[in-house]
């Protein structure tokens, strides 16, 4: 329908969208009044992603299904979004920031010829033009800015906006369009092998977990993975761990790795240097322990301690053990 909200599907690789869409199709829906479609590029769509999706407030969903679009490229999406988006003439188009979108958004925004908010932690309507808060300079100040033509582009920063209550009476009209897939002229995977930590996924974990070069090596973390299984959090990294080669790139923290906003975030042996802030600044409550009092975390920090993390971990994870057992 032109000028609806379109949600661009982040899925789970398995059929299913990631919940981080009842944030995205919530916002759209509070701005849109209603007037919101889901955009689902993938190679095997189900029956109950698309009712999740209804559920979520979606009022129709497009589902362009092909083995084409996995694994994700960007020369193959972007045509396809962008040729669809030219037929439909949507007024915005919305996704959530992950690794893929955010390089999905900025290639959409190029081929339409229109602007793209990034990491947007604000949304507001000003009469007919949407206006987006998104922070700059490494997250120290917050910029507003509005388009000079529509689609609205936006990635939105998970954990912040108010995510749409799942109503099972709502359902979703289905749209199965033809589309011309282009030919992939890059071949970057040769095999996907993913490995299960047991904990929630960075992005969308309410509780995140961080250890930086305190940590000591790569060994050590493993106390940080005991406390995130007690309490359900997720446990990333500073650039300066990743770097040192003690976890992989997809849990850095910061300004080249993944953004978040937790409820809550402990930070381990984390320096708090102005790259790793630009990505965790904005959790709701934020926790720092290290030994070095002049830490530049402490000046975000809402609780500090400063002792060896060695000691703190153990004790706090039999803390949170015992609460959880009376709970």
């Amino acid at each position: 329908m032109a000028q609806a909200f379109w949600c661009i599907v982040e899925d789970d690789r398995k059929g299913s969208p990631k919940k981080v869409m009842a944030e995205v199709l919530g916002e759209a829906g509070r701005l849109a009044g209603g007037n919101v479609e889901a955009v689902w590029l993938t190679d095997k769509a189900s029956d109950d992603g698309v009712k999740q999706l209804g559920a979520w407030g979606a009022a129709k969903v497009w589902v362009l299904e092909n083995a084409a679009f996995a694994p994700y490229r960007g020369e193959v999406w972007t045509p396809v979004l962008a040729e669809l988006a030219t037929q439909q003439s949507p007024k915005a188009i919305f996704a959530p920031v992950t690794s893929k979108m955010r390089e999905l958004a900025a290639r959409l925004a190029a081929r339409l010829g229109v602007g793209l908010a990034a990491d947007s932690v604000g949304l507001a309507m000003d009469g007919d033009q949407l206006v987006a808060t998104r922070p700059v300079y490494a997250g120290k100040l917050l910029a507003k800015m509005t388009w000079a033509k529509t689609p609205w582009i936006v990635t939105l920063r998970p954990n912040v906006f108010k995510p749409a209550e799942a109503q099972a009476s709502k359902s979703a009209a289905v749209e199965k369009p033809t589309v011309n897939i282009p030919a992939a002229t890059m071949k970057l995977v040769e095999r996907r092998e993913e490995t299960s930590t047991g904990l929630p996924e960075l992005t969308e974990a309410e509780i995140v977990i961080s250890g930086g070069r305190g940590m000591k090596g790569p060994e050590n973390y493993v106390i940080l993975e005991a406390m995130g299984k007690v309490i359900g959090a997720a446990v990333g990294a500073s650039r300066a761990a990743v770097d040192a080669g003690w976890r992989p790139h997809r849990f850095q923290i910061g300004q080249t790795g993944r953004t978040i906003s937790p409820k809550l975030y402990l930070g381990f042996g984390v320096s708090g240097a102005i790259q790793h802030l630009a990505g965790m600044r904005t959790s709701k409550v934020i926790v720092a322990v290290n030994k070095d009092p002049d830490a530049p975390i402490f000046k975000i920090a809402d609780y500090g301690i400063v002792a060896d993390l060695f000691e703190v971990v153990p004790a706090l994870t039999d803390e949170f053990k015992k609460l959880l057992e009376k709970s």
